[in-house]
């Protein structure tokens, strides 16, 4: 699959599938709003990071002012997807008060969306996002766009995820078919749960892609 595909085939059945998720994702903020949203998954490779990366277009596309931020303060991905800097980032905010009022947001030439990369990787990933500045970040990013997106490490590969979970508004899983495990998909939901996190829904990765499709979206084979 093309890697943003909302923008380099956006008649194709995949960018419609990821116009539909960002729609049941507005339709389950309905009597509880999201206005922040983790993207992560079980286990690494489930495609988490290019998930969120489309979701994101399809948000701004649709009018949405968005900001999506890489806090896989690990092995962050976006600033590769979206062939920028990552000299300064979430990290450069939560170290530098100056950037709390002015985030180093990047545009990446999409109407309504911009990115924060993650900056700088730290020693301690969970200690700074559990930290309270982390906070102060969200709440920042909040007061910039009316949906903030966060990428974030999988959910059994360290606690990073779970900590920044219950800071914001709901999960979104990722799960990867053919690949994701049926027991790292339940460990998954039962470690987001135990901490009271909102699991808003999951997005299948990898999944066979149904031909007779192809001629209502205009798309090519």
């Amino acid at each position: 699959m093309t890697t943003l595909v909302t923008l380099q085939d956006p008649r194709s059945a995949a960018a419609e599938a990821f116009r539909t998720l960002r729609t049941n994702i507005m339709f389950a903020g309905l009597e509880k709003p999201i206005h922040t949203l983790i993207v992560t998954s079980p286990a690494p490779e489930d495609g988490k990071s290019v998930t969120l990366a489309n979701l994101a277009v399809t948000m701004a596309q649709a009018g949405h002012s968005t900001v999506l931020v890489d806090a896989d303060l690990r092995r962050p991905m976006q600033h590769t997807l979206w062939n920028i800097q990552n000299e300064a980032g979430l990290t450069s905010m939560l170290l530098d008060d100056a950037m709390l009022e002015n985030p180093p947001l990047k545009s990446v030439g999409v109407e309504n969306l911009a990115v924060l990369t993650s900056g700088p990787l730290p020693p301690n990933p969970a200690d700074l996002i559990s930290a309270k500045k982390m906070e102060t970040a969200i709440d920042a990013l909040k007061s910039k766009a009316e949906y903030v997106l966060f990428d974030a490490p999988p959910v059994l590969a360290v606690t990073d995820t779970a900590l920044l979970a219950s800071k914001l508004d709901g999960v979104l899983l990722v799960m990867k078919a053919g690949k994701t495990r049926r027991d790292y998909a339940q460990q998954a939901k039962v470690a987001l749960e135990r901490i009271h996190v909102r699991i808003v829904g999951v997005a299948l990765t990898n999944a066979p892609q149904d031909g007779s499709m192809n001629s209502y979206y205009g798309a090519k084979k």
